[in-house]
């Protein structure tokens, strides 16, 4: 197959992930509306954000398995068309009971779509072609909150806000079908120089797992947490979630590319972790009241843990684990990644027990853990 085919082949697998992002991610702007117009409570609020994650978790494990079996391709589309089944319906009720079914359909797709395309893009672009969908999947978790919000200050139509969500999936899963799909081709790790006995899946997450939970952990925190705990210093609270995605998912995104474009070693891991700790800490600091400067501050922080964690997590898996496990082991290192969605849900059962922000020091003392960890494994040979 030519390499104009190939590329085509990538577009074709970008616009599928960059889409599943914004049909996971869209949801917390519309959240805002909804909460706005419907009076629903907090609970349920934080309830549809663990519902998703329990909705993904197993089809994130499951995508990765089966695109091993069967390929990747078909898992990605059937994925995509579910979660645009799952906005669809919330299109029509967008209520109690009906919201938590259409995010639990959302997280099935999406988490088939993640690990799924995540290994389908391996396939055709080897390692790069892995860091690159957690660019593509980022840019998609950042824009689908963005456009939501915007779309949203300008109108109070909730059917709207997702209905984009569902268009931009159809055509995704259209365009999937039609330019197809290519050969494998090797996935290597990003030194080039692992051999092939240090390969095993156990060594994979050993290396990845203490990255995989400072990725949507950090960023759950940012969109959700710092955002309604700075709402009392924002004029209009619908583009809380848009400011706290642009801030968290940019700053994430630029981790990203910079660490592709210059080949950042593993000490990049390092500093991920001891970023989210950092950024927990000042959301701590801040209490139930975020300052704006604290708001951004932990915003950025966060992000950039989000970024760097996300592609050492994945450099890890592609480094170690076995070619015929590629999938099964980029499915288990997203699963432990979206453990982060349940914060939420946490943090709210937590507060009347312990306060607001006893949960944060202590998340920001296992990422102090996780970076020492990381250290040591760097220092003792066994991460190279």
């Amino acid at each position: 197959m030519s390499s104009r085919q190939s590329a085509r082949v990538f577009m074709g697998v970008t616009l599928l992930l960059f889409t599943a992002g914004w049909a996971a991610n869209h949801f917390a702007s519309a959240l805002v509306i909804i909460r706005d117009q419907q009076g629903v409570s907090s609970l349920l609020v934080n309830a549809a954000f663990g519902i998703y994650a329990i909705g993904m978790l197993p089809c994130l494990l499951l995508g990765g398995v089966f695109a091993d079996r069967f390929g990747p391709r078909f898992i990605v589309l059937t994925g995509g068309i579910i979660s645009a089944l799952g906005n669809l319906l919330m299109l029509f009720v967008h209520e109690g009971a009906w919201l938590l079914a259409g995010r639990f359909i959302v997280g099935i797709g999406v988490g088939l779509v993640v690990s799924a395309g995540t290994a389908w893009a391996g396939h055709v672009r080897g390692a790069s072609g892995v860091t690159l969908a957690g660019i593509i999947l980022t840019l998609g978790f950042a824009v689908g909150p963005i456009a939501t919000s915007l779309i949203g200050a300008s109108t109070a139509n909730i059917a709207l806000l997702f209905a984009v969500s569902v268009a931009f999936s159809a055509i995704a899963v259209v365009a999937g079908l039609v330019l197809g799909d290519a050969p494998r081709v090797p996935i290597q790790g990003t030194s080039g120089n692992s051999p092939s006995q240090d390969r095993s899946l156990g060594k994979a997450l050993a290396v990845s797992l203490p990255m995989a939970l400072w990725v949507f952990s950090c960023i759950t925190t940012s969109v959700v947490i710092l955002s309604a705990r700075a709402a009392g210093h924002i004029d209009i609270p619908i583009l809380l979630p848009a400011l706290s995605s642009g801030l968290a998912f940019g700053s994430g995104l630029v981790m990203q590319y910079l660490g592709r474009k210059f080949s950042w070693g593993r000490k990049s891991g390092t500093a991920g972790a001891i970023s989210a700790a950092l950024g927990f800490a000042v959301a701590a600091f801040g209490g139930n009241d975020l300052t704006v400067a604290q708001f951004i501050l932990a915003a950025l922080l966060l992000g950039s843990a989000y970024g760097l964690c996300l592609r050492e997590g994945l450099v890890g898996i592609n480094t170690y684990v076995p070619l015929a496990k590629h999938g099964t082991g980029i499915g288990i290192y997203y699963v432990f990644t979206y453990f982060g969605f349940a914060f939420p849900f946490i943090f709210e059962v937590l507060d009347p027990f312990v306060g607001v922000s006893a949960p944060l020091v202590f998340i920001a003392l296992l990422a102090v853990i996780s970076a020492v960890l990381r250290a040591v494994q760097i220092r003792r040979g066994y991460l190279v």
